[in-house]
């Protein structure tokens, strides 16, 4: 078997099998019952064309109906939704040559079957009294609350004290900014605390998916904890990227490929912007990450303030009316941008901050 299958189609079906759900609710009670089965996630010619004998249902799932029909010998098929059981007291006959790692027929099926369909086949084990999930060349053991929840409360600690750290970093970098002393290593740093702080509250993502109804807190606590600071790395990418004229999609998604070991490694991240890999190197920002922590300020205007400026050392030198010629900034919306700035520059270097330019 393969490491992982495709996160964004194993997270949908996940979903579909998280407490609170019809398709939860019909696996426990089997589990309950001491029974074991095969359900066919999915209803395709090839799929149907491993389908022997049993009969035609078409009939709305509900948790009760799905246990009932368990207590046959036969698989289940239910389809792509999981809304409606399609067949019942199926056997299912895969291609025997296909490779398995599996011992019990019914997981050797479900193994087989999965590989060869491309679909999610779940087999309930009673002699386990567990539930597994066959998708894309991979087992995934679908765990009870109490254990997926222990697992995401560790998560949650980490991602604190890693937001913590992340905030450390960012406040560091933002003295260097204002100081127009930032290296290339400084920025290197930024990153890395960002993508690691978006990979953590990516898994712990993944567990309030498969914590359904039961992880309804802890996904508040990720939005608090996390959606302030999402888009903290693309604004670091685009305040450091060598061409200005490139998108920052690229490197985004270059940073988001790179191996934890890589990921550590400042020579890796910065290759990604375009720099020459001198991590002394002075840089000056363009001003998009400064810019980005005033409250409701559109990125486009964010992006003319930036063409028009050029630097953050020329957006916190320009006085309002100043900042007020950018298109669609006005007089408003610039003494709100210069105050913000100046109450920003003072947090930073309270004993050093240059006097407002008005």
């Amino acid at each position: 078997m393969v490491e992982r299958a495709d996160d964004a189609r194993r997270l949908e079906i996940l979903a579909m099998l998280a407490p609170g759900t019809m398709m939860r609710d019909g696996l426990e009670r089997i589990l309950r019952a001491g029974r074991g089965t095969l359900i066919v996630i999915g209803s395709t010619p090839q799929a149907l064309s491993l389908c022997s004998g049993g009969f035609v249902i078409d009939s709305p799932a509900t948790g009760q109906r799905i246990a009932e029909l368990a207590k046959m010998d036969g698989a289940l098929v239910v389809d792509a939704e999981a809304g409606r059981i399609l067949r019942a007291n199926v056997q299912l006959v895969p291609d025997a040559a296909i490779p398995t790692d599996e011992t019990g027929t019914r997981h050797r099926s479900a193994e087989r079957t999965a590989k060869q369909t491309g679909l999610p086949v779940v087999a309930v084990s009673e002699s386990l009294g567990a539930i597994s999930l066959y998708l894309d060349g991979v087992r995934y053991v679908v765990d009870e609350v109490a254990t997926v929840m222990h697992r995401a409360n560790q998560a949650m600690s980490t991602l604190e004290r890693y937001r913590a750290r992340f905030d450390e970093v960012i406040d560091l970098l933002a003295v260097r900014e204002v100081e127009d002393q930032v290296t290339l290593r400084d920025v290197a740093l930024a990153l890395q605390r960002a993508e690691m702080l978006r990979r953590i509250a990516d898994s712990l993502g993944g567990y309030v998916v498969e914590l359904g109804d039961e992880g309804r807190m802890l996904a508040l606590q990720l939005e608090e904890l996390f959606e302030p600071v999402s888009g903290v790395l693309e604004l670091i990418v685009r305040d450091y990227l060598a061409d200005r004229r490139r998108r920052p999609a690229r490197p985004v998604a270059g940073i988001a490929a790179l191996s934890t070991d890589q990921l550590l490694d400042h020579a890796q991240v910065v290759k990604l912007l375009g720099g020459d890999g001198d991590l002394d190197r002075r840089l000056s920002p363009r001003g998009y990450r400064m810019l980005g922590t005033i409250p409701r300020l559109p990125l486009v205007v964010v992006e003319r303030i930036v063409d028009h400026f050029g630097s953050l050392a020329a957006i916190l030198d320009a006085n309002a009316a100043a900042l007020g010629d950018v298109e669609g900034v006005g007089s408003t919306r610039a003494r709100t941008i210069r105050e913000a700035l100046r109450r920003r520059r003072e947090q930073l270097l309270p004993n050093g901050g240059h006097p407002d330019a008005g």
